[in-house]
């Protein structure tokens, strides 16, 4: 369906463009064709809202060649997919964000995001297309760290005209139709069009992207109240007084100004640490370890995409090696014994920085340390139903202690009954 204005918009050549792009990466054609073309003079070039409706430009249909229309679609429909709309809500509301100027930094990260990976392979890239090369930024990384990494200013000057539209970084436009317009997709049809995408790109798992095959992944394990509750309890620990904190003589404390002669630090917020303890026990799932992978990479969101701040360690009887987070799924768990976390937390503790944060993703069938570690305590619990509770390789009979009333203890997955 299309709305059509004086018939200026190029509809043949609009579609021959969507073809192309669905033949070119055919994991996407079932989003492709779900996206409802809308004309409108006022975008710049082509902009998507929530509702997947795509605004198309009849100028920019017309100067702009059949292949790299292609490359436009497949890019809009990624912001849709990856649900940049959403995850640009959450980054406003959790940092303060307000303004045109902050949304369209998003707009240049989400971009960054998808223009690693979008072009080449049947589709041509166009004339000043925003990646992270273009900014001097590594590949591979998400909007929320690429958020991280520049601010505007001089170097994105030649970038004030980009414009995805909503569906990009969560603001409505004027041109937007809103929830009741025509042409929009419901929530389920939403899920559906991510559902297909996502079964396409695992099932043909050598065609897609590493970027697409992660994104794949993540979709078929939606967000859960409960993560929403983890991600909480991180955030939370390290923010608490005293996680984070330190020291520094670059900027001198006021009160220095009352003590003629003498310079006093004043104190500032660092990035919090975290460091990660996962149970790779005989008593946990593979299932389990899956979901604690997941909790890893969703931890490393929860404090602003920053990886280098979380390391992660495994631990059955023994603590293992300890790694830094690049991508979760590189993350070896290793493990199949008995269980003693003590061995982790005293593991973790060791670092050198020591965490401000332990999180231990656990089922609970382990002894706990006698006393309370000098940092913030998080337990990812997985549940135990009736007599699974008193699993023991050695011990049938053995019954594990709750969690310590010092931690903050969060249960991951479906309740106990």
């Amino acid at each position: 369906m299309t709305a059509t204005v004086r018939g200026a918009l190029d509809l043949q050549k609009l579609f021959t463009a969507r073809l192309h792009a669905a033949r070119v990466r055919p994991y996407l054609a079932t989003a492709l064709f779900a996206l409802r073309p809308v004309e409108s003079r006022r975008v710049p070039t082509m902009a998507v809202d929530r509702h997947w409706r795509c605004y198309v430009s009849p100028a920019f249909v017309d100067r702009t060649p059949v292949e790299e229309l292609a490359g436009v679609w497949v890019h809009e429909v990624s912001h849709l997919l990856r649900d940049h709309h959403g995850r640009g809500d959450r980054i406003a509301s959790q940092q303060g964000l307000t303004g045109r100027g902050e949304r369209l930094r998003m707009n240049i990260a989400a971009d960054c995001e998808i223009n690693d990976d979008v072009y080449g392979d049947g589709l041509a890239r166009p004339e000043g297309v925003v990646d992270p090369a273009l900014l001097r930024l590594p590949e591979g990384k998400l909007m929320e760290e690429y958020l991280t990494m520049f601010r505007l200013g001089p170097h994105t000057q030649g970038l004030v005209w980009l414009d995805c539209g909503s569906g990009a970084d969560g603001l409505e436009r004027e041109w937007d139709l809103g929830a009741d317009g025509a042409y929009g997709l419901s929530d389920q049809e939403r899920d559906a069009v991510r559902f297909r995408v996502a079964q396409g790109i695992t099932g043909q798992p050598g065609d897609a992207p590493k970027g697409w095959r992660r994104w794949a992944e993540e979709a078929f394990h939606p967000p859960q109240p409960w993560r929403d509750l983890l991600g909480a309890a991180v955030r939370s620990a390290a923010s608490s007084a005293g996680a984070g904190e330190d020291y520094t003589y670059g900027r001198p404390s006021r009160r220095s100004t009352s003590l003629p002669g003498i310079v006093l630090p004043s104190l500032r917020r660092r990035p919090p640490r975290v460091s990660v303890v996962v149970d790779t026990s005989g008593s946990v799932s593979d299932t389990e370890l899956g979901s604690a992978l997941l909790e890893v990479a969703a931890i490393a969101r929860a404090l602003g995409g920053r990886r280098d701040l979380v390391t992660v360690l495994s631990c059955d009887a023994a603590a293992h090696l300890v790694r830094p987070v690049c991508r979760a799924e590189n993350i070896p768990l290793v493990g199949g014994g008995g269980t003693d976390l003590r061995t982790g937390f005293a593991r973790a503790l060791r670092a050198t920085p020591r965490p401000d944060v332990i999180v231990a993703l656990t089922d609970g069938q382990t002894p706990w340390p006698d006393r309370q570690p000098p940092c913030r305590t998080v337990v990812g619990l997985f549940p135990r139903h009736g007599a699974a509770r008193s699993w023991d390789e050695e011990d049938p009979d053995y019954v594990p202690d709750t969690p310590p009333n010092w931690a903050r203890v969060v249960t991951i997955g479906p309740q106990p009954y």
